[in-house]
């Protein structure tokens, strides 16, 4: 009962400090004028295109090293049919690449490498999908927040030479909400699609990586496989 009490005097606190967060939020965009829903638009496509990224490339990617040594023991055992299944069983960007070799494992180690290299140019842009989108998207945020930045101070001196000396210091105040705020939004939005476009390019990275690694490896496990028969 003593839980129960507690949580009910702190639920309406918490809730009113999120909707006093929100209502700062919005106050926070009005004031920074036009330029504030463009970049949040260009945010949003930036965010939706990190959450769709990361999504896809977390399908893609797989624990190479592990990987490979599931395949070796089946290659080594001479069971290539085997280690083709186990190839099957994972969307992976490596296990199709690796897949296409093994389907070659009787013929000689070039029409190896041409089938994995094929596959290998219908899987990689895959993985690199989108990616440049993101710099473009933290560039736009930046320019949109300089643009804003400049329209404010353009206001802020447009209207001060035309006021009352009563009202410049309002109308002064207006105009450099709206430079500070888009700046503000605009560098927040870069910096974040940024960070997101580091991090999603390192995951591409890894999995391309790997995908060389462990094609060379598949060729010359196969080779050497059929040169102890």
């Amino acid at each position: 009962m003593e839980e129960t009490a507690v949580a009910t005097t702190t639920s309406p606190e918490s809730v009113g400090g999120i909707l006093g967060l929100i209502n700062q939020l919005v106050i926070f965009v009005q004031e920074g004028g036009i330029f504030m829903y463009v970049i949040l638009v260009v945010w949003g496509i930036g965010i939706a295109i990190c959450f769709e990224r990361y999504r896809k490339l977390k399908q893609l990617d797989v624990d190479g090293p592990s990987f490979m040594n599931e395949l070796q023991r089946y290659i080594l055992s001479n069971d290539i049919q085997g280690a083709i299944r186990v190839c099957s069983g994972s969307v992976a960007a490596l296990a199709k690449v690796l897949k296409s070799g093994l389907k070659r494992a009787s013929q000689n180690p070039e029409q190896v490498q041409n089938a994995i290299d094929a596959t290998a140019l219908e899987v990689i842009p895959k993985i690199e999908l989108r990616l440049n989108y993101l710099s473009l998207v933290a560039n736009v945020s930046t320019l949109f927040g300089l643009l804003g930045t400049i329209q404010g101070l353009i206001q802020s001196f447009a209207a001060v030479g035309a006021a009352d000396p009563e009202q410049k210091a309002e109308i002064l105040s207006i105009g450099i909400a709206v430079a500070m705020n888009t700046t503000a939004l605009g560098l927040f939005s870069a910096i974040t699609i940024m960070v997101s476009h580091s991090l999603l390019g390192a995951k591409a990275e890894k999995i391309i990586g790997e995908i060389d690694e462990f094609s060379v490896k598949l060729i010359d496990m196969l080779g050497t496989k059929k040169e102890n028969k």
